[in-house]
């Protein structure tokens, strides 16, 4: 007997190459995005303060896959991404609200503090309407290390089932075996 294809979810990506970290976020998002659209997922990003992950967003597109932009009123698309779906909404409250009705999921690619604080700002959100969007967060050259140890000591005895709630993976396809078995379980 055959099991039902599961739907490829829509993923909420946080990522950004501005400001000091891994020289190697632009390669990591190319190859987060890329590995994503092929496998048919509907990624969602956030855009603010003109901070735009053009590279998740390019592989995407070049892979086929479909990308929706959320951003506020300072964000000018460059001409490669000239095609692409954005909703400019001016408040931060609205960008936040949109992100959680549209995404299943979480994505936190390594970046930088505005990447982490829109992330923990959307999830924050998610929580205030009653939902927990599953979170996993690709912990390349120890990205999000300090996270980890703090949903190991914090996280694990306050929160039954904080392992549903927040993962880390350490390479872009343990990251997509545990976003999908997280969401199939949210379904």
């Amino acid at each position: 007997m055959l099991e039902p294809a599961i739907s490829a979810p829509v993923i909420a990506v946080f990522a950004s190459d501005k400001g000091p970290g891994d020289p190697e976020r632009a390669s990591i998002m190319s190859q987060a995005g890329s590995y994503f659209a092929k496998r048919g997922a509907r990624i969602i990003c956030l855009a603010e303060n003109g901070i735009i992950p053009v590279p998740l967003i390019t592989a995407a597109r070049t892979a086929g896959g479909s990308v929706e932009i959320v951003a506020d009123a300072s964000i000018t698309l460059p001409p490669a991404l000239a095609g692409v779906t954005m909703d400019v909404l001016p408040e931060k409250s609205d960008r936040l609200a949109r992100m959680v009705q549209r995404a299943e999921a979480y994505v936190a690619l390594p970046g930088s503090l505005a990447s982490a604080s829109a992330l923990f700002g959307t999830w924050a959100a998610a929580k205030a309407q009653g939902r927990t969007p599953p979170v996993v967060m690709l912990n390349r050259h120890r990205a999000y290390e300090v996270m980890r140890g703090y949903a190991a000591d914090v996280l694990s005895p306050g929160l039954p089932g904080y392992d549903r709630a927040v993962q880390f993976a350490d390479s872009i396809e343990d990251l997509w075996a545990r976003l999908l078995r997280l969401v199939t379980e949210a379904r």
